[in-house]
């Protein structure tokens, strides 16, 4: 990829970045001010030459969402680069509706592949597309936190608004 897009919105849960590729496509986004943070959820190889500053269309939804609308999060096109289980995670993780968190073994159990918790915990630390793809809404098993590449506070903000949308 030679040219991407970086734009970065002020939320209630912080700085949040979006960082899109030439067809306007979310390629990393999370709640940082700094370009390094962002590029670091890349493998080196898919970084772009250049990073440009303007709009995405991404951001729409980002202030939408933050406004109530959780649902528009969901139309956002991305692009992730992964095997294919994590694709197939990824896209997965689309699927589960605002205010329903699963656990991680709920989420195993929803890729048809019950025993393999530790890979669902590994599809969700390698989102590099955080908020479009809601990561947030996997749980450990005794319904507690559980990581987040943006701390916790973000994640546990985000799961109060959408349980309260």
């Amino acid at each position: 990829m030679s040219t991407a897009t970086l734009q970065f919105l002020d939320t209630p849960d912080g700085p949040f970045a979006v960082l899109a590729d030439d067809a306007d496509r979310v390629i990393v986004s999370g709640w940082t001010a700094e370009t390094d943070a962002v590029l670091a959820r890349l493998r080196p190889e898919r970084r772009p030459v250049d990073i440009v500053a303007g709009e995405t269309a991404a951001a729409e939804a980002v202030r939408a969402y933050y406004d109530g609308a959780i649902a528009a999060i969901d139309s956002v096109a991305v692009a992730q680069w992964g095997t294919p289980l994590q694709r197939t995670g990824w896209e997965a993780l689309r699927r589960i509706p605002a205010g329903t968190p699963l656990t991680y073994t709920g989420f195993a159990a929803a890729l048809g592949a019950p025993s393999a918790v530790r890979a669902a915990a590994s599809i969700c630390a390698r989102n590099a597309v955080a908020l479009f793809v809601p990561c947030h809404r996997v749980l450990r098993g005794d319904g507690t936190m559980g990581g987040f590449a943006w701390g916790t506070p973000v994640k546990e903000s985000l799961l109060a608004r959408e349980s309260a949308a």
